[in-house]
Formats: C-alpha cells, sequence, structure tokens
C-alpha cells in the first residue's frame, strides 16, 4: 500500500538542508530560470499570462502542451499525457500497470521513486546491479539474467541519477530487444534524457515502442522545478487507466504553468543551451577536480545528466563528513548513503561555476581534515 511505502532518504535529506545551504553542489538539475529570464529568452508578452483563464485543464493535460511535447520527442498527441512533474506520471503508471505479486526488475542504485513505489504496491523485485568495480556501467548481460517470461515491468533511468552513466545507441536497442522478448513493459525515466555530451540524445522509447512508457519533466534540464510540469509518453489504453486514477490525485495541471511549459517546448534548445554550456564547463572543473585530487577522489565522469557520484578514499562512510560540510560550512552535498553507497557522494555540476567550485574545494578541505584526525 502506498500509505506504507519506504521514506526516501533523499528527500529527508535535502528536506530542510536544501533551503539553508551556502552553497548548493547537491542537485541533479541545472540552474534555475525566474520567470522574468523565460519571458526575456522567449519573447513572452505579459498580456499572454494576463489572458489566462484559471479554469481546469482537460484530464490528460491542454492540447497545445500535449501537442508541444509530441513534437519535441516524436510522438503522436495521442500518446501523451501531461502531469503535475514526472513524479505524479510514474506514481499512477506503476498504480495503473502493477499488482502485487509482479515481478519487476529495477537497477540498483536508482533514484528512490523508481523503486520504493513499485515494492510499496507489493511486486517482487528483481535487481539489476551497476557494479561500482566496472564503473557503474550498465551490463546488458546482468540484466538478461535477471528478467523472464514473469518480468511484469523493466524500470530504467538514463543518463542515471546519481551515476551518469548512460546507454550508446547500439545498448538502447539492445536493452529494447531484451524487453520485448520477455513481453513486459519498460518504465523508461527520461528526466535527464537531453542533457548528453558526447553523443545525440537516445530516442524516446514511448514514442516508439507499443509497450513502453517514457517520463519526462522541466525540472531537471530545463531548470523548472517549481513549474511541476512533467509527461508520460506511451500508450493510449495505459493512459487512460492513469487518467482513471488521477481523478483522485490531481485531477488535472494549472492552465497557467501549461501556457509557460507550451512556449518552453516550442523553443526548448534556447531553454536548454545555455544551461548544458554551462554543464560542459562545469564537467571540465569537475574533472580538473578529480584529477588534482586523484589520492582522495575516484570519479568517473557523468556521460549525461548534471550529477556525478565520487567515491572518496579512505572513506567507509561520508554521512558523517557531509553532514559536517552542510552544518558547519554551508555546503550541500548528498551522502552516497541516500543511493546505498556510503563511500560516496553525489555532487551536482549544473549551477554556477563558481559555487560548484566554492563547493568542490570545501568538499576536499573537510575530508582532508577529517583524514588527518580519525
Amino acid at each position: 500500500m502506498l500509505g506504507n511505502i519506504a521514506p526516501s532518504a533523499l528527500e529527508e535529506w535535502l528536506r530542510t538542508r536544501y533551503f539553508s545551504a551556502r552553497v548548493d553542489i547537491s542537485s541533479s538539475g541545472v540552474e534555475n530560470y525566474s520567470l522574468g529570464d523565460l519571458r526575456e529568452l522567449l519573447d513572452i508578452p505579459v498580456d499572454d499570462l494576463d489572458d489566462v483563464v484559471f479554469r481546469d485543464s482537460p484530464s490528460l493535460g491542454g492540447d497545445a502542451l500535449r501537442a508541444a511535447v509530441g513534437r519535441r520527442f516524436g510522438a503522436e498527441t495521442g500518446k501523451v499525457m501531461i502531469t503535475n512533474g514526472s513524479s505524479e506520471a510514474l506514481l499512477l503508471a506503476m498504480s495503473a500497470l502493477l499488482r502485487p505479486g509482479d515481478e519487476v526488475v529495477v537497477q540498483q542504485p536508482a533514484y528512490p521513486s523508481l523503486r520504493s513505489i513499485a515494492q510499496s504496491i507489493g511486486v517482487v523485485l528483481k535487481i539489476w546491479e551497476c557494479d561500482p568495480t566496472e564503473g557503474f556501467r550498465p551490463d546488458l548481460d546482468r540484466l538478461a539474467g535477471v528478467l523472464s517470461d514473469r518480468t511484469k515491468a523493466v524500470v530504467v533511468n538514463f543518463p542515471h541519477n546519481p551515476l551518469g552513466v548512460t546507454l550508446d545507441h547500439v545498448g538502447y536497442q539492445a536493452l529494447l530487444d531484451l524487453v520485448d522478448a520477455c513481453g513486459a513493459y519498460l518504465l523508461w525515466d527520461a528526466a535527464f534524457a537531453e542533457l548528453v555530451y558526447d553523443a545525440p540524445p537516445l530516442p524516446e522509447p514511448g514514442a516508439v515502442h507499443p509497450r513502453a512508457l517514457s517520463f519526462g519533466t522541466l525540472s531537471k534540464a530545463y531548470g523548472l522545478p517549481g513549474l511541476r510540469v512533467g509527461w508520460c509518453i506511451g500508450p493510449h489504453e495505459v493512459l487512460d487507466r492513469m487518467v482513471l486514477l488521477r481523478d483522485y490525485v490531481s485531477l488535472n495541471t494549472s492552465p497557467l504553468v501549461e501556457t509557460i511549459a507550451t512556449r518552453v517546448l516550442d523553443r526548448a534548445d534556447a531553454v536548454i543551451g545555455p544551461r548544458l554550456a554551462q554543464a560542459r564547463r562545469n564537467r571540465a572543473l569537475l574533472a580538473d577536480w578529480a584529477a588534482d585530487n586523484a589520492d582522495l577522489v575516484d570519479l568517473r565522469l557523468p556521460q549525461g545528466g548534471v550529477s556525478a557520484f565520487p567515491r572518496l578514499r579512505g572513506f567507509d562512510s561520508v554521512d558523517a563528513l557531509c553532514a559536517d560540510l552542510c552544518d558547519a560550512q554551508g555546503v550541500l552535498v548528498v551522502p552516497g548513503s541516500c543511493f546505498d553507497h556510503p563511500d560516496r557522494m553525489r555532487i551536482g555540476i549544473g549551477g554556477p561555476g563558481d559555487e560548484l567550485a566554492d563547493g568542490l574545494a570545501a568538499v576536499v578541505a573537510a575530508a582532508r581534515r577529517a583524514a588527518r584526525f580519525s
């Protein structure tokens, strides 16, 4: 039952610290935009906002925004549902598809919602382990070993939060083939799909695969978490079942945020471009930091997304270090114990470069200080 869902260690860690930190290098999203930023960037007249009437939107979302999502990701409008963040889409989809006793394959480590919602329904979890000794490489042979004709769904996240790993196009197709062969649904968390560095973004499986649902959001790559706009791209019959559940959850989304989101998606590259360029610069800064501190930092650079998951050599757990960084210095990172890897921490590289530099310097100084007195 959802009422018995496990607490999210990640959200518990961030709940109060997020709003009081002086330097935040914890986030898995890019630097946030303001409404003024968007109005200037996208030429949105204030009259367009004044014309919004606060009536309910349709259950699947407004037609204009659904069409904008479809154009951006190559999906027919009828396969798009607008939600209050991708978290609502994921909750509705899992609740519509899964039943107690179903076998569900999930990645480990993973963003908490990708596992905990399914677990609360009473499914049998099968773990696709991403091995740190292999750089957390997504091993498809290992995935094949946990799939069976009893698998109801496979839940994945690429590019991955917090690992930063992703698939190439060959691996992407191989994953689709594996899921297709066992007749399962694919639940694809695409929150970071457009934040990639070395190759084009992967195609949206929800647009082309008959049993795939992909979940997107304006919160991560677009720097608009406060809008709470997400979407699901998937089969019509699954969206219809999600709507029945939504009648008891949120009913619909706001016409004001839909108006803004439509403008954003219609000119998405103008919004994402500056933030992706900033993330590239920050990724180079992160690489230099790791190289300069190779005796302490074990890091695989992220291939996508804006989170890194370094291990600090000599630490079995960085929990106390992360708490001290925040409580004593106002520097916020996420301890790896939130993702079941206590010797690591999640570092976000999507924010201002000077803030990242300050935060990284503080991490190293605190770690070296702790090591001297251990």
